[in-house]
C-alpha cells in the first residue's frame, strides 16, 4: 500500500501513525489559567528533547469535535508553566479519566480522586500519586495548523525535578520494576515495561567508547 497523506483523511493518517509510532510515553501535563483553575490532561505525543538544559515537548491537538483549542494549550499560551506528571500501572485508570473532554470548570482532578501538591518553581500543582514530576517553562510554541487533525509543538525548560526515592537506584538511576511506566498503543490499548530487551551499543569510531 501506498499512501499519500494529502490525499487521504486525516484520521486515517492519525490511525496508521498511531498504530505504528509506539509504544508513546505519555505526558501527564498539569496547568493553571489565568483564574486559578486546574486543568490534567494526557498526550501520548510527548517525549523528551535533551538534557542540557533538560527540555521536553508535548503536542496538544486541535479538538475533532468542535475545532476548538484544548485547555492545556490556552493555559500554557496565558501562564507559560506546565508540569509533566509520569504515569505509572497503578495511576492508567485515573489518567485515562482525565482524558474526558469536559469544560475549563470541570476538575479532572478531583472526578479522577487524584490529590495535588505546589510545585517549587512553577505555578502548576503536581500530582501527588505520581512518581516522577518535571516541572516546565515554556521555551516556545510552534503551532503547525489550527484545524481539526492538526495542533501544536509546547516545548519546555525544565525547571525542577520531583523523583520519589522508591523508584531511584542511586542518585540518577531508575527503578523500572517500581516506576511501572505505561506506554500508549492505538485505540484503547496501553503497554506495560515488562519484557526488556537489552543489548550493547556499539562503540564510537570515534571516541572508543559505547
Amino acid at each position: 500500500m501506498e499512501l499519500d497523506p494529502t490525499t487521504v483523511p486525516h484520521q486515517s493518517v492519525y490511525k496508521i501513525m498511531t498504530g505504528s509510532i509506539l509504544p508513546r510515553p505519555i505526558g501527564w501535563i498539569s496547568t493553571v489559567d489565568i483564574h486559578g483553575r486546574v486543568n490534567l490532561a494526557p498526550f501520548s505525543f510527548f517525549n523528551a528533547v535533551c538534557s542540557n538544559p533538560p527540555t521536553v515537548l508535548f503536542c496538544p491537538s486541535i479538538r475533532g469535535t468542535d475545532g476548538s483549542t484544548k485547555d492545556t494549550l490556552n493555559n500554557v499560551r496565558a501562564t507559560g508553566e506546565f508540569v509533566v506528571n509520569i504515569v505509572t500501572e497503578e495511576l492508567l485508570a485515573a489518567m485515562n479519566a482525565t482524558s474526558i473532554e469536559a469544560p475549563p470548570d470541570f476538575s479532572e482532578v478531583e472526578s479522577a480522586g487524584l490529590t495535588l501538591m505546589p510545585s517549587v518553581t512553577v505555578k502548576a500543582p503536581r500530582v501527588k500519586e505520581s512518581p516522577i514530576h518535571y516541572e516546565c517553562k515554556v521555551n516556545q510554541i510552534i503551532d503547525i495548523n489550527d484545524q481539526p487533525g492538526g495542533g501544536s509543538i509546547v516545548i519546555g525548560t525544565v525547571t525542577h525535578i520531583h523523583a520519589d526515592e522508591r523508584v531511584m537506584i542511586g542518585q540518577d538511576k531508575i527503578n523500572l520494576k517500581e516506576l511501572k511506566p505505561i506506554g500508549r498503543l492505538m485505540g484503547n490499548g496501553y503497554s506495560r515495561t515488562t519484557d526488556i530487551i537489552e543489548i550493547e551499543r556499539p562503540k564510537s569510531l570515534v571516541t572508543g567508547k559505547a
